[in-house]
This record gives C-alpha cells, sequence and structure tokens, in this order.
C-alpha cells in the first residue's frame, strides 16, 4: 500500500508543483511521466524499502526489488531524460525547417524523463513514506 502511496503523492506533487509554478491547476500531471518528484522513483524504492523492513536486507527478494530500483531509476534520468533531448530537438527542426509550409502540426511530447535530482527526490520520498507507512 505504501508504494502506491509514494506514487500518488509523487503525482500529486507534480500537480502543485505546476500550478505554484504556472499559476494554472493541470490534472494532467497526476498520470504524466517526467518532471519533480519521479513518481516512477518514489514507487520504486517504495517497494525496495518494504521488502527490506519486512524480509531484511540479506533476503534475495531485497536484492530483486533494490535491483528492480536501480533499473527504474537510471532508465528514468538517462534514457527517458535523452528521449526528451530528441523530442526537444526534433520539435526545434519542426519549428525551423517547416514554417509556412503544410506539415503535421502534432508536436513530440518533451518531459519524459528525469533529471538525477527529481529522480533523488522520487526515491528519497518512496522510502520516507514507506517508512512512516510500515511505522503505523
Amino acid at each position: 500500500m505504501a508504494t502506491f502511496l509514494s506514487w500518488g503523492v509523487a503525482q500529486g506533487l507534480k500537480v502543485l508543483l505546476h500550478l505554484i509554478a504556472e499559476g494554472k491547476l493541470d490534472l494532467r500531471y497526476l498520470v504524466s511521466a517526467g518532471g519533480m518528484p519521479s513518481a516512477h522513483s518514489a514507487f520504486a524504492a517504495s517497494l525496495a524499502t518494504g521488502v527490506a523492513l519486512q524480509e531484511g536486507l540479506r533476503s534475495p527478494l531485497f536484492a530483486m526489488a533494490a535491483a528492480f530500483a536501480i533499473v527504474v531509476m537510471f532508465d528514468a534520468q538517462g534514457v527517458r531524460r535523452a528521449t526528451s533531448a530528441q523530442a526537444r530537438i526534433l520539435n526545434q527542426i519542426l519549428d525551423e525547417l517547416f514554417q509556412g509550409h503544410p506539415i503535421s502540426e502534432e508536436r513530440l511530447r518533451e518531459l519524459i524523463g528525469h533529471t538525477p535530482v527529481e529522480v533523488l527526490v522520487g526515491a528519497a520520498m518512496g522510502v520516507v513514506l514507506t517508512w512512516v507507512w510500515m511505522a503505523l
């Protein structure tokens, strides 16, 4: 349960942070990928923390959960972040190269991955929320 709570809180924070930064309520952030904090990292870190607290750090289940969390967090800030950069460049090409020419107006989504800080904050949030949940 704490794992889903961590994901939900992270997604909710995205809505709140967007509201503060842009002055607009955008509920699409409840289900979107990318942005601060990383809900993927919160989910994965929470899962690993819950397994560690329940099964112990020496358990094979914890080793699998920790490996899963590392892969998820690496992907969130590595591969998906590179995809975001490529989308930005492709959108810039569309803006500059095809001005005035008939071409699809559909732009690529640029916020796909996470910065290392977004991943760290998401992971820390997942760990803390799971610790609190398990302590209750």
